[in-house]
């Protein structure tokens, strides 16, 4: 948010305010199902997972695992060449 302030010219409470209605907006939309792409940076999408019988890892008894879903993270080319670029 520091960051945000200096470059905008802005305040620190007007850039936490932009900082949280990014993040949730984000949010909101993983909630609709949609996906979340910042190009070249990183994209955030929901995975919906059927229920399936797992097993309880304590009692070896079957159980039901409800239906879920779930945020997944995957990281854009750029990104992941930056963080395996070799820098001395």
């Amino acid at each position: 948010m520091e960051a945000l302030k200096i470059e905008a010219g802005i305040s620190k409470t007007e850039s936490a305010a932009i900082v949280h209605l990014f993040f949730d907006e984000m949010k909101q939309a993983l909630a609709k199902d949609d996906r979340v792409e910042i190009r070249g940076l990183f994209s955030f999408y929901v995975k919906t997972y059927e229920s399936y019988t797992g097993r309880n890892p304590k009692t070896g008894e079957q159980v039901t695992i409800e239906p879920k879903k779930l945020p997944f993270f995957k990281a854009g080319k750029e990104l992941k060449d930056r963080i395996n670029s070799k820098k001395k």
